[in-house]
């Protein structure tokens, strides 16, 4: 081999099972890049959802139409309008026949909306923990090719009656490229499932502190109906 072996040579002389480690990386580190593309694209997008939504409640307009406004549209609701048309209509379904019972009816609006929100933030974790085992594994995974590689390339070297570094560092490079690959693989799946998560929590955040905002107005409502 030449001093001039590019990197390509290196994976196209490379033994089958280094070959197969490498072809395993890539194609974790495109699937990866797609769910970072596709995660930061659906959390983004409840972001500013949020905040529009939150602009709109907090204006000062009727609940009332807010909430006809955002039952025409059940099929498509996601995020922090769904955890408030879950909870005005538990709250509304509840008043109908327990107009008396102030305390039982915001037990179970409540409830309808912790469970949308543990439902929303569900939805937001999605393929997350995937981009965690990948930043786990993929390091691993290009290690056991390097080492593969670098015993493969002994093995060879054992066969010859008189070795130098140069006929075992072409073997050697080879080997470490899987290292490399595993690397390329694991550190954009960390940094981002760390930053993917923390937006996450965020929302989970505001989603919280809505319902129960919006948990403190209904029940101010429903004191009022009984007195």
């Amino acid at each position: 081999m030449s001093a001039e072996i590019n990197f390509i040579d290196l994976i196209l002389e490379a033994s089958l099972l280094v070959q197969l480690v490498m072809l395993t990386l890539v194609g974790m580190s495109i699937a990866s890049w797609a769910m970072i593309i596709s995660r930061s694209k659906v959390i983004s997008a409840a972001y500013a959802h949020t905040e529009r939504f939150e602009d709109k409640f907090w204006s000062g307009k009727d609940l009332g139409k807010l909430y006809h406004e955002v039952k025409a549209r059940k099929g498509s609701l996601s995020g922090i309008e769904e955890i408030f048309y879950s909870g005005f209509t538990e709250f509304a379904r509840l008043r109908r026949t327990n107009a008396n019972s102030p305390d039982f009816i915001m037990e179970g609006t409540g409830r309808a909306m912790r469970v949308s929100v543990a439902r929303e933030v569900d939805n937001l974790e999605t393929n997350l923990p995937f981009l965690a085992t990948v930043g786990s594994i993929s390091p691993y995974i290009g290690l056991f090719g390097t080492v593969w590689g670098i015993m493969h390339a002994f093995i060879a070297l054992g066969q010859v009656k008189q070795a130098t570094l140069a006929m075992v560092a072409p073997g050697i490079a080879e080997a470490l490229i899987a290292t490399a690959m595993g690397l390329f693989a694991a550190i954009p799946a960390v940094m981002f499932y760390n930053r993917l998560s923390n937006r996450v929590g965020k929302l989970e955040h505001s989603y919280a502190t809505f319902s129960e905002e919006f948990h403190a107005i209904l029940h101010r409502q429903a004191m009022s109906e009984k007195d």
